[in-house]
């Protein structure tokens, strides 16, 4: 997901582009992963979603291992297409299983939890990328990526077979396979509640995501380093998110939901303000790490409301809340790329930072009232 970030000056400098046209490569993944939810949920109620995980990952090493042998950036777009397509079978889906096989009471300390596999790779890429960026070839990453996807498929086809009857559940099919996506999606849209998440997850992925897709250009420029220091700030960013999966307990009964999602959303607008008018680099350095752990208290607390809006319907419900998650990213990108040239890295990182006040806060209190109503 995040490899490309540091990548970007590297392939605007090979493919002779623009940076905002080398931003295309992170646009068409988020555009091509949030669709593909609207298929894969629904496939996951059908099929059974341990085994659809685990047949996708097997086709992340295929369209991730096309990705590096791009011969052109058009095939390099081409191939992050399909990345984003295979790639969308397997978080969504995978919080959709932990639903069904957990407690609400206990899901949140769970969800924080598979998190930390979301925040290593967050902060890997990043990391990974940064380094290739200075040191090796844009390729690189994709190949390593790639061969691991490979073995993580492999272990997982293999765990599915072990697995009790109950966790494999899978939901007969009745009518075609196109009427029943249309009526899945359509029966959680039905719920108000569903609607007020799914609209605040689209503006979440746009006011963080947009911004956070040019940190370490941001870094590297501002600050004059290289792209591989930049990457190793930007990944604290991951490290902040792994604090609050290791303390999501702490955080959920000290906060409760909405005092999750109101101080998340202020953490994360005051960190990344810090950033844009940061002069100094070790200012940016605490920043980056409280960055990430306000966007985890609050993006955590919108993924369990997600498992919850549809219980019935817990596939499609996730995946309808992963594709507003990354469509918002994807425009969020193209808004950042679009508005660089006017108001450069750093007034693009403050809009996120009033953006992601506005949502946070209007979210916590749209919360508040649902409680009640409850």
């Amino acid at each position: 997901m995040r490899v490309s970030d540091p990548l970007l000056p590297g392939l605007a400098h090979a493919f002779s582009l623009t940076l905002g046209q080398a931003a295309l490569v992170i646009t068409v993944f988020a555009i091509a992963y949030g669709l593909s939810q609207l298929v894969f949920g629904p496939m996951g109620d059908r099929f059974g979603k341990y085994r659809v995980i685990a047949w996708g990952t097997m086709g992340c090493a295929l369209t991730t291992a096309a990705c590096a042998f791009a011969p052109s950036f058009a095939w390099l777009l081409f191939a992050r297409a399909l990345a984003g397509i295979t790639a969308a079978s397997i978080i969504p889906l995978a919080m959709a299983w932990i639903g069904d096989v957990t407690s609400y009471e206990r899901r949140q300390p769970i969800l924080a939890k598979f998190m930390i596999g979301q925040v290593l790779g967050v902060s890997a890429g990043v990391l990974f990328g940064g380094y290739a960026a200075d040191h090796l070839n844009w390729r690189t990453p994709f190949v390593a990526i790639a061969v691991y996807f490979a073995f993580g498929g492999a272990y997982l086809l293999w765990t599915h077979s072990l697995l009790p009857p109950g966790a494999k559940k899978a939901a007969p099919g009745q009518g075609s396979a196109c009427k029943r996506m249309v009526s899945e999606f359509a029966q959680v849209l039905a719920v108000p509640w569903a609607r007020v998440v799914l609209i605040t997850v689209f503006a979440e992925g746009a006011a963080i995501f947009g911004p956070l897709a040019f940190l370490v250009t941001h870094m590297h420029q501002v600050h004059a380093i290289s792209l591989s220091m930049a990457g190793q700030m930007v990944m604290l960013f991951g490290l902040g998110g792994l604090l609050f999966a290791v303390s999501a307990y702490y955080f959920v009964h000290r906060l409760g939901e909405t005092g999750l999602c109101r101080w998340g959303g202020l953490l994360v607008a005051a960190s990344y303000a810090t950033v844009a008018w940061s002069p100094t680099l070790w200012s940016a350095i605490p920043a980056c790490f409280c960055a990430g752990l306000g966007f985890y208290m609050l993006h955590n607390t919108l993924q369990i409301n997600a498992t919850q809006m549809a219980p019935e319907r817990r596939g499609a419900a996730v995946a309808a809340f992963a594709a507003s998650y990354f469509m918002g990213q994807s425009a969020g990108v193209a808004l950042s790329a679009a508005l660089i040239p006017v108001f450069g890295t750093s007034g693009v990182i403050l809009l996120g930072a009033a953006g992601v006040t506005l949502v946070s806060q209007h979210f916590a209190r749209l919360m508040h009232m649902h409680r009640r109503k409850a």
